[in-house]
């Protein structure tokens, strides 16, 4: 039996915004044909004249509309037809092109609306089969939004993530701006499966809840075990819990603030500083990397990026710039600098 949802509907397909829907580039083609027609009506009823009715011998407007459908639609009963050599003319230079043009237009729309929704179906769905190295967002609330907007800004491709939600609302702004989406109950393994979370780059998990998003990390970690995950927590008991589920990284945004607060308390510029630092948007930026090969040996003071290195993480134990150990760097090290960003204007600190 298959798992569903809290909703009791099993996670919908992988999704992505298109430039214009199905819907609107079908009503799009539909009023450039209605144009095209209501051109070729005027004309012809302009150049009534040179159109005989051999039925009546009088040619009404209701006569024009209906000998425009059928010369358009090629089907030609001959009650109505053009004596003049310029009518003739019309109906080969004018009429001609345009029943040409719209019968691309109906061909194209049946393509749009059939065969291409049938194609970008399928596409997602080869897409879904083969995600790999991409980022997974559970949840889009306002953490889990920012951060995307903040992956965005930092270079990631909007295409690499994917956001799972239960809301469609947030859903569609997600898939606004680029990103693939599913709706779906990230506690699910059905639902992580789907968008293959073993092979995902890492795991960003803001469900609004800390039960949830604790409950989502165990979920996580049962089906991705090497997976990096970092978790949003508001309560500070909750930040253990969250890393015995298997968390890599625990975000507490009440203690973030709780530091700024604080730091603007003992300075003017540091809640300032401390903001730039989080955000690729300010002058400097806090990058983590591992340590280059032409690295190997030299001290963090001397990185080649020409950043300010803060720290090294080796063999799980976090080393600080001022620590003898940090002055020759070694294969496999972690380093944490400040570089400055394209808004720096050359600030390295």
């Amino acid at each position: 039996m298959r798992k569903v949802s809290q909703k009791g509907k099993l996670a919908q397909p992988l999704r992505r915004a298109v430039k214009i829907p199905v819907w609107g580039d079908l009503g799009i083609r539909l009023g450039i044909a209605l144009l095209l027609i209501f051109i070729v009506i005027m004309i012809h009823w302009w150049d009534r004249d040179g159109l005989v009715d051999n039925l009546d011998g009088e040619v009404s407007f209701t006569d024009v509309v209906y000998f425009t459908m059928i010369s358009i639609t090629t089907t030609g009963f001959g009650d109505i037809a053009p004596i003049t050599d310029r009518a003739r003319m019309v109906e080969a230079i004018i009429v001609t092109p345009v029943r040409i043009a719209v019968l691309f237009i109906f061909v194209g729309a049946a393509y749009s609306f059939i065969i291409k929704r049938s194609w970008e179906n399928w596409r997602m769905a080869r897409i879904q089969g083969k995600l790999s190295d991409h980022i997974v967002v559970l949840g889009y609330g306002v953490s889990g939004s920012e951060a995307v907007a903040e992956l965005i800004e930092r270079g990631t491709d909007p295409h690499c993530i994917v956001v799972i939600d239960p809301d469609e609302e947030r859903l569609a702004s997600a898939e606004a701006i680029g990103c693939n989406v599913m709706a779906g109950d990230s506690t699910r393994d059905e639902t992580l499966q789907a968008v293959r979370i073993a092979e995902a780059q890492t795991v960003l998990v803001s469900a609004g809840r800390d039960d949830t998003s604790i409950l989502i990390v165990l979920t996580v970690r049962h089906l991705a075990p090497d997976v990096p995950i970092s978790v949003v927590v508001r309560a500070n008991d909750n930040e253990l819990l969250a890393r015995q589920a298997g968390a890599n990284n625990v975000i507490n945004p009440v203690r973030f603030t709780g530091l700024l607060l604080a730091g603007s308390a003992k300075g003017a510029h540091i809640a300032d500083y401390l903001a730039d630092l989080a955000s690729v948007s300010g002058r400097v930026q806090l990058v983590e990397r591992a340590v280059l090969p032409e690295e190997y040996g030299s001290s963090i003071s001397s990185l080649k990026t020409g950043g300010r290195g803060l720290r090294v993480y080796r063999d799980g134990e976090a080393l600080g710039f001022w620590e003898d150990a940090c002055q020759s760097l070694q294969p496999g090290d972690i380093v944490v600098e400040i570089i400055p960003t394209e808004n720096g204007n050359g600030e390295s600190g």
